[in-house]
């Protein structure tokens, strides 16, 4: 069978404009959803059997749909079923020409190409500020919206922390921000070439809760601990759970591991006596 060109782009399209989440299809087709996360992500063409089958089931609400409508145009194949193309919603369009005009461009393509990976429940280890040879767990999930943005919620030690995730250039960006703390969070995490993470290795970097909040970054690793049901409210109150639960990663790493790669250095901080940033009154009055 000859390659459908952007498939994965139209199978995003179709079954975004039909409500249909890729555990549904994989019930439907009776393949395991991970196989249709594969198609989604453009790294499995599905067969000719399997495309024949899912024309059926999208048919059923778009009548007169076929396997040849792969092959259409996406823009046309929009047009004439009356979806919504992949990403007309989820990026604001681009101001102009800037820096963050770029960002926006690069964002919205890679959030329908590679966002696929990431999505799931997750298991955070990251060292304690204040207490030596400590290490906390948040968990929480990530999550496709309807929009075609790419939600993050984050939960441990009574903060609940919500945001984005962005993955550019084969890393994964997270913006978090705590609405009861005030807490803005950013993490940096290497990305994975494959179509399901299992673990990521990255940066945390955050204002500390001592006195100054002082400026900190510090190593995380991130844990696969389970994958979504495909509906938004069971999701969330499967999050919600798993802060007591606490359960475990789906391929935990040896508790050394974490400690050598949580603890191996020193963190990276801005101490208030030892920072360079000044400031000045404009009238010469300087601190």
């Amino acid at each position: 069978m000859r390659p459908v060109a952007d498939l994965p782009a139209k199978m995003t399209m179709v079954l975004a404009g039909l409500s249909l989440s890729r555990v549904a299809v994989a019930h439907r087709l009776g393949v395991d959803k991970s196989v249709v996360g594969r198609w989604l992500a453009g790294t499995v063409h599905p067969s000719e059997h399997n495309l024949a089958r899912l024309s059926q089931v999208v048919a059923e609400a778009l009548p007169g749909f076929s396997l040849a409508d792969w092959d259409e145009d996406i823009a046309a194949m929009a047009h004439r079923h009356e979806l919504t193309l992949p990403g007309a919603h989820a990026v604001p369009a681009s101001p102009g020409n800037g820096s963050l005009g770029a960002f926006l461009e690069t964002a919205r393509f890679e959030l329908e190409a590679h966002a696929g990976p990431y999505e799931g429940f997750w298991r955070t280890s990251r060292p304690s500020l204040l207490m030596n040879d400590e290490i906390f767990h948040d968990y929480g999930l990530i999550r496709r919206r309807d929009d075609g943005l790419v939600e993050v919620r984050m939960g441990g030690s009574g903060l609940d922390f919500s945001g984005y995730l962005f993955p550019v250039s084969g890393n994964v960006f997270v913006s978090l921000f705590d609405p009861l703390g005030r807490s803005p969070l950013t993490v940096l995490c290497r990305g994975v070439a494959l179509p399901r993470a299992m673990v990521l290795d990255g940066l945390l970097m955050l204002a500390a809760l001592d006195s100054d909040r002082t400026p900190v970054a510090m190593p995380i690793l991130v844990e696969r601990v389970g994958d979504l049901a495909g509906d938004e409210t069971a999701d969330l109150a499967a999050y919600r759970a798993m802060l007591d639960e606490r359960p475990k990663p789906q391929e935990p790493l040896a508790e050394a591991a974490i400690r050598e790669r949580l603890f191996r250095g020193p963190f990276l901080t801005v101490a208030g006596a030892a920072s360079l940033s000044r400031g000045s009154t404009g009238q010469g009055l300087k601190g």
